[in-house]
Parts: structure tokens; C-alpha cells; sequence
């Protein structure tokens, strides 16, 4: 079936009212996402346990309804019945857009989006539907990763900042043998390179038990062994020597006790997904247990390192 698209930019308060008048108008369907997405003013709204989110809605929404193309064909200026209907409802829409969407295979189209990431000259992240680059060499390291439910394709800059960093202490030689807690670790890809950096030990810590099914999908894939599990699968004496967490400022913030408590006496901390307006109050958090800088930053995202401080007495 073809679909026409209408792309709607509203304030936080309009979204909802505005996707419920759209289903009631004929709309197959309808998201609503952040207008601000993927830039430094974007608004993160999630749902960890034990921490408010920052703001309870995105200041700028943008909301999509697909319609069956039909309508466009059998009406004349549907839209404009549609924006008129709306109009009359009170929720008049002063800027939108509209565009034809073909029926396509939307499996293959989605695998289409996702080509091989190349992160560095050695490390790559290819799609199981990929062929390998000719551009790796025999010697990278190439992480079987596909997208799924669970987040971490690679893709996203904070997701880039941790796998450089990564390599980097593999670089340096710190990383081999050294034992791995990827802490909120998603598809899993993070530990997954640690592990094909020569790690010893690696486990892969989430919340959601998609993200664990997932993790272990992923690490099935590239032939490495790797324990996933919820956080009370772990205990209060699991101590890693790296820990790494690539999750966002609130549940950063929240869990800085426990992603502490499993960091070795000697260990490196790496934390991620936090906006460079944020950098200060993780920093602020975590300082009375380690000492964070900032180590890089991309596309307004920060990566902080640190290790425990060490106790005068």
C-alpha cells in the first residue's frame, strides 16, 4: 500500500491532542518524536527506574501520520480537508510538510540504512548482510552487529566515543586480559569489542531483558564468550578492572553507587551519553568516588575517564 506522510512541528502541550485528532481522522498511524533529535538541544525522555527525566516532554515535537495514498487520489486537496478538520478542533497547525511514501520491501529497505560503520583504520562494525569492505585489511577487527530492539549500532557519537577509547587502551596495551563490566550495555557491542580486544573476563550488564537476549544474539555472532545478565546477577564482590557505561545523565547519575562499587581499586572508569552542558554535575556525582575528566567529545556528547581515588588513611 502507498502512504502519504504528514509531518506536523508542535509544542510539547499540542503533540498528544493532535496525534489522537490524526488516528480519529483516517491516520494508519502516528510517532512522535523529538524535533530537536540528534543535535546538542535534543531532550532525552526515558523511563529508568528511580530518577525524574529532565523535561516531561520534548519542547518542540514532531509528529508523523501515515495515511493510505487512496484518499489523496479519490479527494481533492485531502490535506487541506485534514488541516481544515483539525482547524476546527482547535488545534490549527501553522507549519507542516507532506510527502508520498512507496510500498517497498521495508526489510530490506531497513537493512539498506545500515552500511558498515568504520570506526578507525582497524575497527569496523558490519551488518550481518554485509560483505566485508575490500577497505579492512586482514588485520581489523570487524563486530558483527545488527540492529535491533536493544540500542548500540555504532552509529550514534557516544557509541563511537566508548569504541575509541576502547581501542585506544588496546593500543596501549590495557586492556588485554583485563576483566570487563559493560554496565546499561545494550546489543551488547561495546563488550564485544573489549572481548575482541583481548579482554579476559567481560560481562554485559541492562535492565532490559531484551537487551540481554539481544547481547548475547550479538556475541553468538562474533564467536566470543561473554556473561550477560541483569544487575542483581551481580554481587557485591564483583569488582572489574575496566567499567564502561554508555547510558545518559540520569540513570548516570542514579546508579553512580553501584557502577562504583563494581569498579576494582585500580580500575578505569568510562561513562557516556552525557550532553557537554552535563559534563559537570556526572563529574560532580562521581567525585566521591573518582576523579572524571573529559577525555573527548563529539557532536556535543562527552566521554569521560577516571580511577577510584585513592584513600589518604
Amino acid at each position: 500500500m502507498p502512504y502519504r506522510e504528514l509531518i506536523f512541528f508542535v509544542d510539547a502541550l499540542s503533540a498528544e491532542p493532535l496525534g489522537d485528532a490524526l488516528l480519529e481522522l483516517g491516520a494508519l498511524s502516528v510517532s512522535v518524536t523529538d524535533a530537536q533529535a540528534n543535535t546538542p538541544q535534543e531532550n532525552p525522555l526515558y523511563g529508568e527506574p528511580g530518577f525524574l527525566p529532565e523535561v516531561e516532554a520534548w519542547h518542540e515535537s514532531q509528529v508523523q501520520a501515515l495515511f493510505d495514498r487512496s484518499l489523496w487520489d479519490k479527494y481533492a486537496q485531502h490535506t487541506e480537508a485534514i488541516l481544515a478538520e483539525l482547524s476546527l478542533a482547535g488545534l490549527a497547525v501553522e507549519e507542516y510538510a507532506e510527502q508520498d511514501i512507496e510500498d517497498q520491501d521495508w526489510v530490506q529497505l531497513t537493512q539498506s540504512q545500515f552500511d558498515p560503520i568504520r570506526i578507525s583504520e582497524r575497527l569496523w562494525i558490519i551488518p550481518s548482510w554485509h560483505q566485508t569492505p575490500k577497505e579492512a585489511h586482514k588485520d581489523s577487527i570487524c563486530l558483527a552487529v545488527d540492529p535491533g530492539l536493544a540500542f548500540g549500532t555504532g552509529s550514534h557519537p557516544t557509541t563511537k566515543l566508548c569504541l575509541e577509547w576502547l581501542e585506544s587502551i588496546y593500543d596501549a596495551g590495557l586492556i588485554q586480559h583485563q576483566t570487563v563490566l559493560d554496565y546499561g550495555c545494550g546489543s551488547g557491542i561495546l563488550a564485544i569489542a573489549a572481548k575482541k580486544f583481548g579482554a579476559g573476563l567481560v560481562c554485559g550488564i541492562d535492565v532490559d531483558p531484551q537487551a540481554i537476549i539481544s547481547g548475547k544474539q550479538n556475541a553468538l555472532q562474533n564467536n566470543v564468550s561473554i556473561q550477560f545478565g541483569l544487575p542483581d546477577s551481580l554481587t557485591s564482590d564483583s569488582h572489574f578492572q575496566i567499567v564502561v557505561a554508555n547510558i545518559l545523565t540520569n540513570p548516570l547519575q542514579v546508579l553512580a553507587p553501584a557502577i562504583c562499587s563494581h569498579l576494582a581499586p585500580e580500575g578505569r572508569l568510562a561513562l557516556c551519553g552525557i550532553l557537554e552542558r552535563q559534563a559537570k554535575q556526572v563529574i560532580d556525582t562521581y567525585a566521591p568516588w573518582v576523579l572524571l575528566t573529559v577525555k573527548e567529545s563529539l557532536d556535543g556528547w562527552v566521554f569521560l575517564t577516571g580511577s577510584p581515588i585513592v584513600s589518604s588513611k
